[in-house]
């Protein structure tokens, strides 16, 4: 009898403790799912992007606004060279002499041929009056008169001919004089006084001072995003200076630049100090270009601090059920600055977790900022 009352309370005792058990468990759940929803990390989402705002880096170098090869259209010997590299001239300065002797010769010659064709002019002047009164007065035939006209015109028309040649003459003699065509610094000079000039070979080179500009050269699939008027700018490495310049002139043409499209960045005036034609210069251009992949469709471009890796695998986390994040395993394709393509597993309309304040893991709760 008193081993089955004892039997009883042990299994009361064993039943009352598996309550406070299943009691225990329940409310440590309960205060589990409280304090999960109570620290829900605080995530920044977006949606992948196919319109980056990228910049162009060029290669280009400091060229003067204006710049002019002085050469000479005559051959003959430079009798004086007045200038020298680093000279500052003006407009209108003459810079050098070629001989001009044999033009000098000409040039008496067609003064001689004028003199000559001008009095003959004048014979004439007198017979086409006199054989003009004589045929009023029906002392001379038409046939006579006609003779005399057609001797005064061919007078005049030589008479004009020979100054038409003084004028050529005249040309060319200042062909041989050298003058600057605009006020600037002498930067070249090919030949010196004794040497020998041929037509079109430049002697002098001259630009314009205080006008700078960067001469660059852009790729055929890049030469679309550049507009006329935008910003670009210009970091000159030898004098260590950033300057803010404008695109002011475009190349419709690469015929002629091996591919390359030649584009002008005009610099201010007040950015002028320290500059030299010739110095070397990076340009950046701000550009937004639309991505395209091999179908034509947009790509999908995340940025490369979202991705997470995992062994072989690559992923990002996005927003699954219950504002939980879910990781999603894609594929990646190729790298642009700090944007990644992803080939699959994310759509361009799905949104990704792009920051969080907290670590992040499968299956945590999360709350959109």
């Amino acid at each position: 009898m008193s081993i089955t009352i004892t039997s009883n309370r042990i299994m009361q005792l064993f039943a009352g403790v598996c309550v406070l058990v299943i009691t225990a468990c329940s409310s440590n759940e309960k205060k589990e799912n409280k304090a999960g929803a109570d620290t829900a990390i605080v995530v920044t989402v977006a949606t992948p992007s196919s319109d980056q705002q990228q910049s162009l880096n060029i290669s280009g170098q400091i060229e003067a606004g204006q710049s002019a090869n002085i050469s000479t259209r005559v051959m003959g010997y430079i009798t004086k060279m007045n200038v020298k590299v680093g000279d500052h001239v003006g407009k209108g300065q003459l810079l050098a002499t070629i001989s001009n002797d044999d033009i000098l010769a000409k040039r008496a010659q067609s003064d001689a041929m004028i003199a000559e064709a001008t009095a003959a002019l004048k014979n004439a002047q007198k017979d086409y009056d006199r054989f003009t009164a004589l045929y009023q007065q029906q002392s001379a035939s038409a046939k006579e008169l006609d003779n005399v006209t057609l001797q005064y015109n061919s007078a005049k028309s030589k008479l004009e001919q020979a100054k038409q040649m003084r004028n050529e003459v005249n040309a060319m003699l200042n062909y041989t004089s050298l003058t600057a065509p605009f006020s600037g610094i002498v930067t070249q000079k090919t030949a010196d006084a004794g040497s020998m000039a041929n037509p079109g070979m430049p002697l002098l080179t001259v630009e314009q001072s205080g006008s700078y500009q960067v001469s660059a050269s852009v790729p055929e699939n890049s030469i679309n995003q550049i507009r006329q008027g935008a910003t670009a700018v210009v970091t000159i490495s030898a004098i260590n200076k950033t300057i803010n310049g404008t695109i002011g002139q475009i190349n419709q043409s690469s015929q002629f630049t091996g591919g390359q499209y030649i584009i002008k960045v005009s610099i201010p005036d007040n950015e002028k100090n320290g500059l030299y034609a010739g110095m070397y210069a990076n340009v950046v251009i701000p550009v937004k270009q639309v991505v395209k992949n091999k179908a034509g469709d947009n790509q999908v471009m995340v940025p490369l601090s979202c991705i997470e890796h995992k062994d072989q695998l690559t992923g990002l986390y996005t927003i699954g059920n219950n504002n939980t994040a879910l990781l999603r395993w894609v594929r990646l394709g190729k790298t642009e600055g700090n944007q990644v393509e992803v080939l699959s597993g994310l759509a361009a309309n799905e949104q990704f977790i792009l920051s969080a304040d907290g670590r992040l893991f499968n299956g945590v709760s999360v709350k959109i900022k």
